[in-house]
């Protein structure tokens, strides 16, 4: 949806770190405010890559580092001792992210992309059931999106990944393995449902308010807007 849709604080409610003021809300089987329901039982549960995460972390601090105090649901070192199995997890998930080269580097230092696939390791960190990715392309140039794009479609095709739910404006930006798409405008819910049948070019044009046409290239959309009369 286009900017001001809602698209960040539904996720933020996904994430349970934003309860709803009317209906109900159930993630991973808990309802939001239910009985029984212990939301720091339920969040580490959830991974979230986004801009509000990196604005929390040091820039000092190692890659490894950003990744390894997820473990113990910090967000900077301080006196911990790491398990060996933990460092292990963690150069597992950057590696699996291209980030293998860079475990020394300060994430201040890092590019965009180079960022946000750090992010990701880190969200990757717990365990998590459900990952939450708030628009993890932004500020990418086309060389780093093709490649964050290609990394999380064979992220979303791995049998024991968790289930992932991304925040995008572009649809050039969903990769291969998502299934499903939610359009949202103006805080209202205006299609949802699998990628194929519902991010069409009469949907998308009445979410952006502007004729639009969606096509399909192999394994990845296009979007482009009609010419001027």
């Amino acid at each position: 949806g286009p900017n001001g849709a809602g698209k960040t604080t539904l996720l933020n409610v996904a994430s349970s770190y934003l309860f709803p003021t009317k209906g109900t809300a159930r993630i991973l089987g808990e309802q939001l405010g239910g009985v029984g329901t212990d939301v720091f039982e339920l969040r580490p549960r959830i991974g979230m890559a986004g801009i509000a995460m990196a604005e929390k972390l040091p820039k000092r601090q190692t890659v490894l580092q950003t990744v390894l105090t997820a473990a113990y649901g910090m967000t900077a070192t301080w006196n911990e001792d790491y398990d060996p199995v933990d460092e292990d997890r963690a150069k597992a998930f950057l590696d699996r992210l291209g980030m293998n080269d860079y475990l020394d580097r300060r994430f201040g230092t890092l590019s965009e992309g180079e960022r946000k696939r750090t992010l990701i390791a880190r969200a990757m960190m717990t365990d998590p059931e459900l990952l939450l990715l708030d628009e993890p392309a932004a500020g990418l140039d086309l060389g780093g999106r093709e490649d964050l794009v290609r990394r999380l479609g064979r992220l979303a095709r791995d049998p024991y990944a968790p289930s992932m739910i991304m925040v995008t404006h572009h649809v050039e930006e969903i990769a291969p393995g998502f299934t499903h798409v939610l359009m949202i405008r103006q805080g209202k819910v205006l299609a949802a449902g699998p990628v194929e049948t519902e991010l069409t070019s009469r949907n998308l044009s009445l979410c952006f308010g502007l004729p639009l046409v969606v096509e399909r290239l192999e394994d990845r959309w296009t979007a482009r807007g009609l010419p001027l009369k």
